[in-house]
């Protein structure tokens, strides 16, 4: 199963609207969202693509009754407090936005976690567990909204950058 990899949007929803439109048409059957969506509206091409969502709050997700009642009018559009696992695709996944958050023992429980807060792309083993950043989504630190593709059959990891010229005038 390939699922897309999300998280740092702070509503940028002409950069959200791409990316999924890439996993969609990749083949990403959901997408794992790692918080810092800022508001509701930010989860509108998600549901737009009709494509499920589950998610955790980040820092800067003040509104988090508007997000979560956003969230509920989707099919299949899940939102947590941080950390949260999921049980995706016959993986066990922790989602976190800052994986700072997590202890030793919850990150080797743990096929594959799945953390934002760096707006930074990343991907590092920690024993048998995959650890991947999908970048910021937004675009708005380095210039390029950024996100990720996950084959939960394979642990390939394939990074999705839209280009910097046509995101940053």
């Amino acid at each position: 199963m390939l699922v897309g990899l999300l998280g740092d949007t702070h509503d940028r929803v002409p950069a959200i609207a791409e990316l999924v439109m890439r996993m969609v048409e990749a083949g990403a059957g959901m997408i794992l969202h790692v918080g810092d969506y800022s508001s509701p509206f930010s989860l509108a091409p998600i549901h737009d693509a009709s494509i499920p969502l589950a998610g955790v709050f980040g820092r800067n997700d003040g509104d988090r009754e508007g997000l979560r009642a956003y969230a509920a009018k989707g099919v299949g559009t899940e939102l947590y407090e941080s950390p949260h696992s999921v049980e995706v695709g016959g993986q066990r996944i922790l989602l976190v936005h800052d994986v700072g958050e997590v202890g030793r023992l919850s990150v080797h429980a743990h096929g594959i976690i799945v953390h934002g807060g760096s707006h930074t792309q990343e991907m590092k083993t920690r024993g048998d567990a995959l650890m991947v950043n999908p970048g910021e989504g937004c675009g708005w630190l380095y210039g390029a909204p950024s996100a990720a593709l996950l084959d939960l059959d394979t642990k390939r990891v394939e990074f999705i950058k839209l280009d910097p010229a046509e995101w940053t005038r």
